[in-house]
């Protein structure tokens, strides 16, 4: 019995022995794979850095040899275009004409012939002053006119001739009448009150037109004559056109606050919408009849210093010379050619400037070269 106890518990042990065994088999299958996993993590995380760096270095070597492309000087060329020239205007409209009516006299207010919003012929009394100092005046230079004259004094009646046109002077003075075919717009006197000469009594306008000062830089000039057509187009008459006319150009230019030089160029409205009302303001265009061939020049190649602007242009032997130009920045990188040694087909140097689209747009270099004018119009 005893033997047979014994043989158990070795049996037992044994397998126990072999259960322990199987843990720590188990145990180091496990921590082998934890490290194989642990090394697979970091190979990733040293690949995902070195692709990191190795992108990051060449985007940066590719920015930079797109920085020097940009920078580095380039061949360029001038070009011609056909344009339709539009120039655009803004402003108020004002009466045709306005007359601020100023009595010459004083004294009070006899007479008020009209009031605001009547119409008025030219001349219509509009308002009138007490005028009994001056038919006394005038009376009593009439009687000593006719005594001298009875006393046979020639010098006496040409010296109270003198004295009469004075009078009459004085009693027209107190009075005052329309300019011209018009409406009141205001009335500033009353019956009754006492009126002191050069103050204002009453405003006449005539809007059977309208007019507007436009200014107009110096460059557009060249486009603008008298009876040209204008449109133009009120916030205050949505979805209308006006047409205007070129009515006067000055004589003198002026020097604009934008140190350009302008001319106040005026515009008249021929028979205007009743709704038009003087102080509107307005946006318009005059546009030049026919199209215009400009020469133009992409703005890179023009270097400006205090003001005068040069050209580098290529000569045959591939040397470039300095030719200094006249030019007109027209926006979107290109400027027109006013005046210079230049024509369509010189090849000029550009600089300094990133917007490599630029070139293509406006016949730069290469097959982009020349522009010509052949394609459609554009606007400026």
């Amino acid at each position: 019995m005893a033997k047979d106890t014994s043989v158990k518990n070795m049996e037992t042990e044994k397998e126990m022995d072999q259960h322990e065994a199987d843990i720590r088999v188990r145990i180091k299958k496990k921590n082998a794979e934890r490290r194989r996993k642990k090394i697979i993590i970091w190979l990733v995380i040293i690949l995902a850095i070195a692709s990191y760096l190795f992108y990051s270095q060449s985007q940066a070597k590719k920015k930079m040899e797109q920085q020097v492309a940009a920078t580095a000087p380039r061949d360029g060329q001038v070009y011609s275009s056909v344009i339709t020239t539009t120039i655009d205007l803004s402003g108020y409209v004002e009466p045709y004409d306005t007359q601020k009516v100023n009595m010459r006299a004083t004294g009070t207010v006899t007479t008020i012939a009209v009031e605001e919003g009547d119409a008025v012929k030219e001349g219509d009394l509009l308002a009138a002053l007490d005028d009994t100092t001056q038919q006394y005046a005038l009376a009593n230079i009439n009687v000593n006119i006719e005594k001298a004259e009875l006393q046979g004094s020639v010098r006496d009646v040409e010296l109270l001739k003198l004295q009469k046109i004075t009078a009459e002077n004085n009693l027209d003075y107190t009075r005052a009448y329309a300019n011209f075919d018009g409406v009141v717009a205001s009335v500033d006197i009353e019956v009754g009150n006492y009126f002191e000469a050069g103050a204002s009594a009453m405003t006449i306008i005539d809007r059977s037109r309208l007019k507007a000062s436009v200014e107009v830089d110096e460059i557009d000039m060249q486009y603008v004559f008298i009876g040209q057509k204008a449109y133009l187009t009120f916030d205050s008459l949505p979805g209308q056109v006006i047409e205007a006319e070129v009515s006067y150009i000055p004589m003198l230019g002026r020097y604009s606050s934008q140190g350009i030089g302008v001319v106040d160029v005026e515009l008249t409205i021929y028979d205007p919408p009743a709704s038009l009302v003087p102080g509107f303001t307005f946006e318009g265009t005059i546009e030049v009849e026919g199209d215009t061939e400009l020469v133009l020049i992409p703005q890179a190649a023009i270097t400006t210093t205090r003001g005068n602007s040069t050209v580098q242009k290529k000569l045959p032997n591939g040397t470039y010379e300095t030719v200094p130009v006249t030019i007109k920045y027209l926006g979107e990188g290109v400027s027109q050619l006013l005046n210079g040694d230049l024509m369509p087909g010189d090849t000029i140097l550009l600089k300094n400037t990133s917007n490599n689209s630029l070139f293509g747009s406006f016949g730069v270099g290469g097959d982009g070269g020349g522009g010509g004018g052949g394609g459609a119009p554009m606007r400026f």
